[in-house]
Order: C-alpha cells, then structure tokens, then sequence
C-alpha cells in the first residue's frame, strides 16, 4: 500500500521531533504519478518541501506571529525538484550539466557501473585508472576487463566516484545497507549544553538567522536556498580550490549571498572561525572527515559557540563501512537498488535513473527541515544540535513511500507544462527565469530577496541588518 502524502510529512515531522498540531495547519494537493517513474517521486516532493514550510511556519508562531496556512501542490513540488533543469538565463537553457563521459557502462563480468566524471579531477582519476582515451567507446572497451565490483573498489581506493548497479535486495544485504536499515530519515540529536536562545519577533520566519552553507551541487545548496526563501541570511562559503557546476550555482544561489575562503591557508581559516561566532548555523558537505582535519568538527564548535545548530550532509550515511565513502545522487541510486528497480519497470536492461535527482533535492529540504527543527529546539530547551542527512538514508524513504503501477509510462513534464511555476528575476549572470518556491505560506510568503551571483561576489562577512 502506498504512503499517502499527509502520511509522508508525518513521518517526517515526528522525526522533527515537533508539535503535531501543526500538521492542522498545511493543505496538500496533487497526487501521484506526476513523474515518469515507478517511484513516489512527486510525494516525496511534497512532504519535504511542506514540511520544510510548514517547520518555517511554526518557528514564525514560536516567535510571536499568528498560526497560518502552508500550501504546496504536488505539480509545483515536483517541478521545483527538477529546477536545475527549467532554469533559463538570457531566455536560453543552462549549459549541459553532465561530463560526456559520465554514465553507465557494462563490465567484462556482464554487471553495470556508472561512473561520476563531472569535475575534472574525477574525470581524470578515472580516465588514468582505466588506462584509456575520454571517449565513451574507449571506456566502454576498458571495463571489459573489470569486474563490476573490482572497478568500483578500485575506484573508491583512489578517491574517485563509481558504484556498482545493485538490485534492492543486493543492497539490503550489503554491509552498508544493513547499516543503514534501523536510522530514521534522518537525525537530530543534542551535542552539547547551552542556555535556551529563543528568536525575538520578525517579519519572516527566519529573520535573523545566520547561516554558514559550505556545499555545493544540489542537495546542500537547496537547504540553504530554502532557508534563505524564508528570511534566513545565508553566507555561501566556497573554496578558489575546488570546480563547481555554474548552472547549479545559478539556480541554488537565489537569496544567498557568496564568498570564497581557502580552508587550508590560515587567513582563510581564520576567517571562517570568525564568521562562526556569529552565525546560528553551520551547513557543511565536505567529505566525510574533512572538516573534523581543521578544527571545524561538530563537537570542537558545540564547545566553542554553545547553541550552534550544525549540519552534515552525506552520500551514505554516517555509520557503516562506506560511511566515509565520496558518491552523488546519481551514484547512490545505482548502488542502493533504483536504477535497477526502475529499469524493470521499464521492461529494460540498462540502468535507468529516476526522472529528477530526487535523492539530493528531498536531503536539501530535509537539511532544511532538520535545522528548523533544530532551532525549535533550541528555543525551547537550549542546546548545540547536530543535524545529519545523507542520500542513502532518504532513498530509503522514498522506497518506504511505495511504488506506482504503470507510473513509469508518465508524460515528462516540459518547459511549457510548468509555465505557471516559473517566475522572473534578476542575477549577476544576467535574467533568470526559474521555479518558484513550492511552499506557499499564507502570511509570510517564501521569497528570495537576493539574486544569484558569482562565486565569491560578497566579502566573507555578516550583513549589519536583515531585509
């Protein structure tokens, strides 16, 4: 029996941990399938960006305003999931977001791979362990000689990012599956003691609220966008060391403002350390361990700013073998079964992906989610709260919402068909049109006050005063 969307955020507000007199408060419309996919992609949609909406909500409550109503349809939810691919700058479409390389690819064993190439350095990592020319055919005539499972150690081994094509089953009795099987969708736990901070009365839900967002791609940088959609001051924080995808900084970076700090220079660490004084949260997506290098590790920053609502973002989840192991959405749904499942659907043999990179777009409302939740908590009992999500374990959410028979035969929504989502605005890149925010809150709407601009456009400090 398939998951209801009410029954979705419920799942995800208890996890939240808040008053469940708010679900009272938010109306959903829409049903599935809305996406060509045997998944409930549209509901995951949703109830995470409902709940996302609804937790901003009853944060504006908790200060002082009025209770009010959260909507979100369905059609929009699902769109706004997709956003990267309906951005538009000048009137024309984003460049291609994938390496030309990238995708799957059949071993000598007879099982798949797909293989992750959009940075130069993976690119390259793998082009140099295969031993071949950046041309698909090259590729594909090398992992003739690999087995699937053998590449995909070797791969990891060397840093790189490659995952085997797994069926459910072959991933519910990996290690790493079974690692996973008893977390929640995600978690919120208490790391440190602090003296209750509850947030004076504001205009908007998150006014005042100072957010550090160390990501990049699309699931981090959509917490922040999403925090930013209800008043948050969010200070992007990148490295001049490390690629990022311009098309997805345009689209993520709606309401944020951007600097760039090399972690590893003292000047740029310095500056971080600074900017964490002042700043309620701190979003990160480094590999696994990486920050904990610096001196940034959540328990070093419970201690040293007690009341820090801190937030770890990974591919496979903080416990188990692979907890340290690179991956992205697309990866992640190789390895833990959906790309199979959806090539049966199918009645085919090749992987087939989900219609949106829906593992990273439902983690980015969950970061959300999870930090509002966070600051509920905070305002009420005190504390520095750690905050983790992870692609793996919100796949395994989305295959707990059920399947959809003969979803897979759905119209992929075009351009055209989404006209009514889109809205006009400027950025330092030129004129965008884009998805709107699917949230719609009755009495403090979501609203980007800020454009999308070029990395490392702002200096790496707090603005004196909201909007």
């Amino acid at each position: 029996m398939n998951t209801s969307p009410i029954q979705a955020l419920t799942e995800l507000w208890q996890a939240a941990g808040l008053d469940p007199a708010a679900l009272d408060h938010v109306r959903l419309t829409g049903h599935d399938p809305v996406l060509p996919s045997s998944f409930a992609v549209g509901t995951a949609a949703q109830a995470s960006i409902a709940a996302a909406g609804l937790a901003a909500a009853s944060l504006w409550q908790q200060r002082g305003g009025a209770w009010q109503q959260v909507a979100v349809d369905m059609r929009h939810a699902a769109a706004e999931f997709r956003s990267e691919r309906y951005l538009r700058v000048d009137d024309a479409p984003a460049p291609e977001l994938w390496d030309a390389i990238a995708g799957a690819y059949r071993c000598g064993d007879g099982r798949w791979v797909r293989l992750h190439t959009n940075f130069p350095h993976h690119r390259d990592g793998v082009l140099a362990l295969l031993g071949c020319a950046h041309d698909r055919a090259s590729i594909a005539a090398a992992l003739q000689d690999w087995n699937a499972q053998a590449f995909e150690d070797a791969a990891a081994e060397h840093g790189l990012v490659v995952a085997m094509l797994r069926s459910f089953d072959e991933w519910d009795a990996h290690p790493q599956g079974r690692a996973l099987a008893g977390l929640p969708v995600f978690t919120l736990e208490k790391i440190g003691d602090a003296p209750r901070k509850p947030l004076p009365p504001s205009a908007r839900p998150l006014s005042g609220v100072r957010v550090l967002d160390l990501t990049r791609i699309i699931a981090g940088p959509v917490g922040g966008r999403t925090l930013a959609a209800h008043g948050a001051d969010v200070l992007l924080v990148t490295s001049p060391k490390l690629p990022s995808i311009v098309p997805l900084v345009i689209d993520t970076g709606r309401g944020k403002r951007s600097c760039q700090l090399d972690l590893t220079d003292a000047a740029g660490h310095a500056t971080l350390a600074h900017l964490i004084g002042d700043a309620d949260v701190f979003v990160q997506g480094y590999h696994p361990g990486g920050l904990d290098r610096l001196g940034f590790a959540p328990a070093t920053l419970a201690e040293r700013h007690p009341g820090i609502v801190y937030v770890s973002l990974s591919a496979y989840g903080h416990v188990g073998p692979w907890a340290g192991r690179r991956g992205f959405d697309s990866l992640v749904q190789t390895a833990s079964g959906f790309n199979h499942a959806e090539a049966q659907a199918a009645g085919q043999d090749e992987p087939l992906p989900l219609p949106a990179q829906a593992l990273d777009h439902a983690a980015g409302y969950l970061i959300a989610l999870g930090t509002i939740a966070a600051l509920h908590h905070r305002a009420r009992e005190g504390g520095s709260w750690h905050v983790r999500v992870s692609l793996a374990q919100t796949g395994l959410w989305l295959r707990r919402l059920g399947r959809i028979d003969r979803g897979i035969a759905t119209a992929d929504p075009t351009l055209a068909m989404v006209q009514d989502f889109l809205e006009d605005c400027p950025s330092g890149f030129g004129p965008l049109r884009a998805i709107s925010h699917a949230a719609q809150l009755s009495e403090t709407p979501a609203r980007w006050t800020l454009p999308s601009v070029a990395l490392g456009h702002d200096h790496a400090e707090w603005l004196t005063h909201q909007c």
